[in-house]
């Protein structure tokens, strides 16, 4: 499919491990769930051991845990250009500490409050890693767009992922993305009103019977979702007819308005994307991932 992928920049952005923070401490390091009850559980950041894409997004004692590796820096600029330009498929290389030049890919983002780009490398790599170490990521993917279908935004999605997802183009002029699931726009929740362009936007998942009456709560880390009736042009927010796509990259939370983390690829405020639904699209099979 034609793209101005030949176009676009290919850049460096660098972070550096980020150790899990809990603010408040330490007065009061705990947070409620949504039944009011306090709790402390692991939560974004640091290096996670036994947690991977294509595992559960459910079931973890943990608050929105991150799969893998999450990386920031401490520059507020910086980090913001780390966020936005990394984008889903890029290649991560370790430059520093016993892991250095081992090689992971970019498998999601999580928003406020922690500002993280997820990471996966297989486990033998992360036993070698340590909070701090460097790592650069090519990152490539912002500015994309498709010659059949320009009205359709491309937000940290890598030409890789969009090879890999085999898109098409329907009868109808559409494209076709294929998606584990479709999640409707009252099960989303946090993120709701912040930027689309890096960051997560969560599914609420409190309502359980309401998950397994649509078959949500079967959801892996890296699955391939459609958000529907929600435009995320620019922010994210309910609009009838609009359709977006994303990656579920973090786990999910105790807390209300909270559950797993998705962080946003391609979006269309005309409804230009048609979900063909097909269980098990998921971006560790789609790179090749291993443990």
């Amino acid at each position: 499919m034609q793209s101005n992928a030949d176009k676009l920049i290919c850049v460096s952005v660098m972070g550096q491990i980020a150790s899990p923070g809990f603010p408040g401490l330490p007065a009061e390091p705990y947070r409620l769930d949504a039944h009011g009850r306090p709790f402390l559980l692991p939560t974004y950041g640091g290096i996670v051991y036994n947690v991977s894409v294509g595992d559960s997004a459910y079931g973890w004692l943990a608050d929105c845990v991150h799969p893998g590796v999450s990386i920031s820096l401490k520059d507020d600029n910086g980090n913001r250009g780390l966020n936005l330009l990394a984008c889903v498929g890029n290649t991560a290389m370790v430059m520093s500490g016993d892991g250095k030049g081992a090689k992971g890919v970019v498998t999601g983002k999580s928003g406020r409050f922690s500002e993280h780009v997820i990471l996966h490398f297989e486990k033998s790599v992360r036993e070698k890693l340590a909070i701090g170490d460097k790592i650069n990521i090519k990152a490539l993917g912002v500015g994309m767009i498709l010659d059949a279908h320009p009205t359709i935004n491309f937000k940290s999605c890598s030409p890789q992922l969009l090879d890999g997802l085999e898109v098409t183009t329907a009868p109808d002029g559409k494209l076709n993305v294929p998606v584990t699931a479709v999640l409707p726009p009252h099960l989303l929740g946090a993120g709701a009103g912040l930027t689309s362009e890096g960051g997560s936007l969560h599914l609420q998942s409190q309502d359980r019977d309401e998950l397994r009456e649509r078959g949500l709560d079967q959801l892996r880390l890296g699955d391939v979702v459609a958000l529907a009736d929600y435009d995320s042009s620019w922010n994210h927010g309910y609009l009838r007819g609009a359709v977006g796509i994303g990656v579920v990259g973090q786990g999910d939370s105790p807390r209300s308005g909270y559950g797993p983390g998705i962080t946003l690829i391609m979006t269309s405020v005309t409804g230009g994307i048609n979900p063909v639904v097909s269980p098990g699209v998921n971006i560790k099979d789609v790179f090749g991932l291993k443990d």
